[in-house]
């Protein structure tokens, strides 16, 4: 890697938006990290090469202790500053709580929260310290409401939200930003690994992946603290859900997320 371009980590970058994140540092020229679990990876680093980009991949499991530091023990042995995260990895699952397995559960809580929170603990100290840099959170527009038939999953999203404004307030005299990606349903097979493809929103028109991802690293790179990311109707969503009371919310999640709500009859 030519230690010259500014390095950046992102972590789920095998596909969907995470892919497309690193297409957007690579295409800035950056040099990248990216890190997941399954075979893809090594797909995606292939292509970043041939597209231009420089990509190490590290294929490595992000929902254990071990997964996380494998990962930082890599960027460490770079000898080179992060200027860039996204902490992107995630994953859910749909259903009743009363009937989904807790170990589905718990693992939404290892990735989207505890890898989260054990990496920025690992890469913030050097940002700050060289006093530059930028975090991408990927929330998501369901922390902004109750997850009826995916309790876990936003909840978890609430989480991250929350995380990454106390960052923000915390490191604002840093030089350090943290920004918030909030996207709506997204072209992805997010609804498929999480068994939703027989609801209402399994089965809906999603944003475009490329479309989120741009619009994340645009306010990424920018320093905002927040940005809901996708189409007009993802915008309009997340102003709605500045006004409209929980139970409400709650009630609309479950329209779109209750099993078979997609399907006919």
């Amino acid at each position: 890697m030519d230690t010259l371009n500014p390095l950046a980590v992102v972590t789920g970058a095998s596909s969907g938006i995470g892919y497309e994140l690193a297409k957007q540092f690579a295409a800035h020229g950056f040099d990248l990290i990216i890190a997941a679990e399954d075979d893809a990876l090594d797909v995606a680093a292939a292509a970043l090469t041939a597209q231009g980009g420089r990509a190490q991949a590290v294929r490595t499991d992000l929902t254990t202790r071990e997964g996380v530091e494998k990962l930082l023990r890599a960027v460490t042995a770079t000898r080179r500053p992060v200027a860039a995260a996204a902490l992107n990895a995630g994953v859910g699952r749909g259903g009743p709580f009363l009937e989904t397995d807790l170990a589905d559960e718990l693992e939404i809580i290892d990735l989207n929260v505890t890898s989260t929170v054990h990496l920025a603990k690992g890469l913030l100290p050097g940002m700050v310290e060289d006093g530059e840099g930028r975090v991408l959170i990927t929330s998501s527009i369901a922390s902004t409401m109750p997850g009826s038939f995916q309790a876990v999953y936003n909840a978890s999203k609430s989480f991250l939200q929350s995380f990454a404004q106390a960052l923000q307030n915390e490191l604002k005299d840093t030089g350090v930003t943290v920004t918030s990606l909030m996207p709506g349903p997204t072209e992805t097979e997010f609804f498929e690994r999480a068994g939703m493809l027989d609801t209402k929103v399994g089965r809906s028109e999603k944003d475009d992946p490329a479309q989120v991802a741009a619009q994340g690293f645009e306010a990424m790179m920018a320093g905002r603290d927040k940005v809901v990311a996708g189409s007009w109707k993802t915008r309009a969503q997340g102003l709605a859900g500045r006004v409209l009371p929980d139970s409400v919310k709650a009630h609309v999640h479950r329209g779109m997320a209750a099993p078979a709500s997609g399907t006919d009859g």
